[in-house]
Parts: structure tokens; sequence; C-alpha cells
């Protein structure tokens, strides 16, 4: 094991300001201090986020949030070994914002500049949490990502799958819009299932009758739209209706997941690794249901299964400083050249699921 470091980490890539302080090594660190400054008020009326009020936002906040990490975890700037920033992907005015306020902070100190990948962050946060060693399988499910990822090390990554159009934040999103539920849809969702049934409403498990590991969102969507314009009296649903199409909805995701779920392993399980663990991470991992649904897979075959707690869940700058914390260990480094991306695959071996141009693979 050597010298333990000290990465501060900020993250900026949506609508969550994050700053944090992480120290240790490789597989054996702790979060010294976390802070988040959400923005959800500022979107609330729009129905989903603004990018330009996203970066303005990130921009009046950044500051804030990483003096409050630094004081939380009570360390000074000259004591941080390096600061990590979130590169990409991600709503690029966001991204920015991160990446101009970690380079002048590292001009400012002398301390080295490391750019994180956000969706690395997110694949990285079973070794920052229980110290998982590699290969590990890991199902990354957020707002704007789904992969299965067979991640062989800090920069290694074999991509199994993913979302060929809506990712299932983004579907929890839009079907939270169409039930007139508030952002962000995920919790609102889930909130409204407790109460539903799941089985009054035969919803889609689109691609289940399709080899491989690729889901399909999008046509569950509009499949939810169809049933709840078949139901609207006076342009209003009932509250028992709302609450049975949240539970089918939420269902169809989640045999969905299991499913594609149970391929994935059958391909990691073929590499033989010595302690076979699945990992979930990112903002939709969170769900309750989903976690009850992939703990009982692992369980029948009896393979690890670990998944970080809820606030690291969604987006954080524990986990960027981390994934930092990982590639400067490795003798990683950037400069002031490093550029905020909107897109940046983590196997950039495999095709792009969500098609490319000009900026690049989106995924």
């Amino acid at each position: 094991m050597g010298t333990p470091l000290t990465l501060l980490g900020i993250e900026s890539s949506c609508d969550d300001t994050g700053a944090a302080v992480v120290r240790g090594t490789p597989g054996a660190a702790q979060v010294l201090s976390s802070e988040v400054q959400g923005q959800a008020d500022l979107h609330a009326a729009f129905g989903g986020v603004v990018p330009e009020i996203a970066a303005r936002a990130h921009a009046e906040q950044l500051d804030q949030v990483v003096a409050r990490a630094l004081d939380s975890a009570g360390v000074t700037l000259q004591e941080i070994d390096a600061i990590a920033v979130t590169a990409g992907p991600g709503l690029i005015g966001g991204v920015l914002s991160g990446v101009m306020c970690a380079k002048g902070l590292s001009v400012a100190t002398g301390k080295p500049l490391v750019g994180v990948n956000h969706l690395a962050g997110h694949a990285l946060t079973p070794r920052l949490t229980d110290g998982t060693a590699f290969p590990y399988l890991m199902l990354l499910v957020s707002g704007g990502h789904c992969q299965f990822l067979l991640v062989h090390g800090p920069e290694q990554f074999t991509r199994l799958g993913g979302t060929i159009d809506d990712a299932p934040g983004e579907a929890f999103d839009k079907a939270a819009r169409l039930l007139a539920l508030p952002q962000p849809g995920g919790p609102a969702v889930e909130a409204c299932a407790r109460d539903g049934d799941a089985k009054r409403f035969r919803l889609p498990r689109p691609l289940l009758d399709r080899p491989g590991c690729d889901m399909s969102f999008s046509g569950l969507k509009t499949a939810l739209l169809r049933e709840r314009d078949g139901l609207l009296q006076d342009n209003a649903l009932r509250a028992t209706e709302r609450a049975d199409l949240c539970a089918a909805f939420q269902q169809a995701v989640v045999d969905v997941l299991r499913e594609k779920t149970a391929r994935a392993l059958d391909l990691y399980l073929a590499e033989a690794p010595a302690t076979p663990t699945i990992a979930v991470a990112g903002g939709v991992a969170a769900n309750t249901p989903i976690r009850n649904a992939l703990t009982a897979l692992c369980a029948e075959r009896g393979v690890q299964f670990t998944a970080p707690p809820l606030a690291l869940c969604t987006d954080n700058g524990a986990m960027i400083a981390y994934a930092g914390l990982e590639r400067f260990a490795a003798g990683q480094r950037d400069d002031m050249t490093l550029s905020a991306r909107p897109r940046w695959p983590l196997d950039k071996t495999a095709p792009a699921l969500l098609g490319s141009g000009k900026k690049g693979a989106k995924a």
C-alpha cells in the first residue's frame, strides 16, 4: 500500500454542484467530506433541467461548495495532493464551469490537475465504498446513461450492452411529466407506485425477445402515454389510476434490468473471476425495487452484490475525487489544455450505442 493521497473532487456535469475531499490509496480510501448543492428549485417550473440555468448556477456556486468541502474535511488547499474534476460527459456549460474552476485552483496553488470521466466516477464508486477488487460487473444506471461494464481497471472498461435510446432515469423523468408528477421523476414515480397495482396495465418489456444486453425504454414511455390517454377524464387522472400506472411502469423497468443483468452476469462469469461481484451505481440505483430485484438475482446466483450509499448514487464530488485518486496514483496528470467534453465513452473500442457526430460517440 502506497502513501495516502488527498484529492479534492469537483463535479458539475448536470444539475448538482458537488465538491468533496477523499483520502487514501486505490481500493482503500475514505470520504472526508462531500458537499452537494442541488438545483431542483431552479428547474422545477420547466419540467426538467435547463442547460443554461444549470451552467449559470454552477458558476455561481462552485467556489462556495468547494470552500464548504474543504472546511468540512478540515484541510486546506495546500494540503491537497491534486485536484480532480469532471471533464465530461455532460451538459457542456456545466462541465466547462467545473473545469475552469479546477484550472483556476490548480494555477493558484500549483497543485496537479486530473481530468475525470464522469461515468468512470460512477463505475469506480464500489472501489471507494467497499474496496471491490477488479474485475467486477457494473450496472451504471443514471439519468443519461445505462450500461453494463466489465471493470478491469481504473481506465479499462468493456461495455457488454446499454440503452439504445432513453436511459432509465430519463424514462422515469418523462413518465413523471406524463403523469403530472414533480421532477426529478425517479423518486416521484417510486413514491407514487407504492400505492399502485403493477398488474393492472400490461406494459411492454422492450428487447427481452432479442439476445444480448442492450436495452430500450423509449417504447415503454410511449405505451405509458397511450394507457394514460385512454384513462383521461376531463383532462385529469384519478389518484388510483396514476398510482397503478406508476407501479406498472416501474415494474417493467425492473423486469428489463433484472433480465438484462442476468445475461450480462453470464458473460462476466465466463471470465471466472476470483470473487464474482455485481455493482450498481448512478442515480437510478437509489430506486428500492431495482435494488431489491438485483439483490435477489445475486443471491440466486451466489454472486456478491454491492451498491453505494444513496448519497453516493447521485452525482457527487466524492466519486470524482476517488476516480482522480486512481488516475493520479497511476501517474496520470492533465494540464491547462484539459477540455470539457459533452461526449466521452468509457469503452472506446465498442460501437456507439446512440450514434455519433462531429463531437464523437455519445456513449
